[in-house]
């Protein structure tokens, strides 16, 4: 591994993408229709290597349901946190046989890691920061080495920290230049609604239950009527990511903030 990583920094000499490719790809698919876009990228290569990041989570179905009517062979990468609702686990392994997702792979924290920095398995309570650290941000950062482009599912209604954000970023948070694209980022609640009516998409469990965002057990509870979606995760604490997304506009990002459009299906 070690020899993998020498070889790979002596390869390497510059990012994948920079930030005027993310303004050249805003614009490029400007008013195109998600899946017309998801498409072009898949198909014809335009994002190199892709992997798509999924939580399984609330409204997760929609994003893994148009990524496998394309390409179900697509690298689907799941942190398995150890800290998840069991009704989570059970959600993916159903979406995964139900859309033929044929390369799931489950991340893990590292176990000497844990063993130095969360033996008693509650960071949670005291460091959510650091618990996020140990169990999501490190473990996908390894499993990105060999990927040029990421697939998220964050939509802009989700949070105030997210409604400005464009479908493509660069995420320079290794100084590889990894394009980040958002393809639901303008999806309203009722076009996320209507696409799981038409196609008929199984529902996460908890959702009837008062979770309408959804991640580790101990750091989630049920969200009020008026709230933001979001508002469950992490309660009490000034923490709104878990830190495998840096929340930032154009600014930060080099992207152009999306037009407004309605998504075709």
């Amino acid at each position: 591994m070690a020899d993998a990583q020498r070889i790979r920094d002596h390869i390497d000499t510059g990012p994948r993408f920079r930030e005027a490719d993310a303004v050249r790809l805003n614009r490029l698919f400007h008013g195109n229709d998600t899946h017309e876009m998801l498409t072009s990228l898949l198909q014809d290569g335009l994002a190199g290597d892709v992997a798509v990041i999924s939580s399984f989570g609330a409204e997760s179905a929609v994003l893994l349901h148009l990524v496998s009517q394309i390409d179900p062979a697509i690298p689907v990468l799941f942190l398995e946190t150890g800290k998840h609702f069991p009704e989570t686990l059970a959600y993916r392994d159903l979406l995964q046989e139900r859309f033929g997702l044929k390369d799931l792979r489950s991340l893990t924290a590292d176990p000497e890691m844990l063993a130095a920095k969360d033996e008693s398995g509650l960071r949670w309570n005291y460091d959510p920061d650091g618990c996020c650290d140990i169990r999501k941000v490190q473990p996908l950062a390894k499993a990105l080495i060999g990927f040029d482009a990421t697939i998220t599912g964050r939509k802009g209604f989700q949070a105030s920290t997210r409604a400005n954000l464009p479908r493509f970023e660069i995420d320079n948070s290794d100084k590889q230049g990894r394009l980040k694209i958002n393809p639901l980022i303008d999806w309203s609640p009722e076009v996320i609604a209507a696409y799981v009516a038409e196609h008929d998409l199984p529902p996460h469990p908890l959702v009837a239950e008062g979770y309408p965002s959804i991640g580790c057990s101990p750091c989630t509870s049920k969200v009020v009527a008026g709230e933001d979606p979001r508002a469950g995760r992490w309660r009490g604490w000034d923490k709104t990511e878990c830190g495998i997304h840096v929340p930032g506009g154009p600014d930060e990002s080099g992207g152009e903030l999306p037009p407004e459009f309605d998504p075709v299906f």
